[in-house]
């Protein structure tokens, strides 16, 4: 799949509500079985998902980026905003990044972070953190992107407490200029 001149990064639309839905639950399943209960990954559905990508979308334009291939269509999404936790010291969060099983380890995350990490800055959030749960093998991707472990908690998920880890970004105009 490669090819970075066929990437092409933009803010989501309402036409992508589906596909972004597709990624999620896609990635999900391929990502946390034995992580995760059965019965969360099982009882997915891309509806209820694309029930709440839409109101994000509609209502916070710009904030959901998505990662589109020329010829396999969207391959990956995220979204960004204020940081939610006002005890936490950081200015925004990435709330979600997502890339398709078949499109990860190919640049596409790293190219997906870092727009995510322009999002934040031109709405004034020049630090970040995203949250992501501990035993998820792909998390050492925001390591290698120099991303900071600054937090652990216990989050539920499916009923289940999971731990899940924060990595931080002080500065994200001298991660971008890098």
């Amino acid at each position: 799949m490669a090819e970075d001149t066929l990437l092409r990064l933009r803010a989501a639309r309402g036409e992508d509500i589906e596909a972004i839905a597709r990624v999620e639950v896609e990635t999900w399943r391929a990502t946390y079985p034995g992580i995760l209960p059965d019965r969360v990954l099982v009882g997915m559905s891309e509806e209820r998902q694309q029930s709440s990508w839409r109101g994000l979308v509609r209502f916070r334009p710009g904030d959901v980026i998505v990662v589109e291939h020329e010829q396999v269509g969207l391959v990956g999404f995220g979204n960004c905003g204020a940081q939610r936790d006002s005890s936490i010291d950081f200015a925004g969060e990435i709330y979600t990044l997502y890339v398709a099983p078949e499109a990860q380890n190919q640049g596409v995350g790293r190219r997906l972070l870092l727009a995510l990490f322009e999002r934040l800055l031109e709405k004034g959030r020049s630090s970040a953190l995203i949250w992501v749960i501990r035993a998820n093998p792909s998390r050492y991707f925001y390591e290698r992107t120099g991303g900071k472990l600054v937090l652990t908690r216990k989050i539920r998920v499916g009923g289940v407490p999971v731990e899940a880890v924060a990595y931080g970004w002080r500065d994200l105009a001298a991660t971008l200029a890098r």
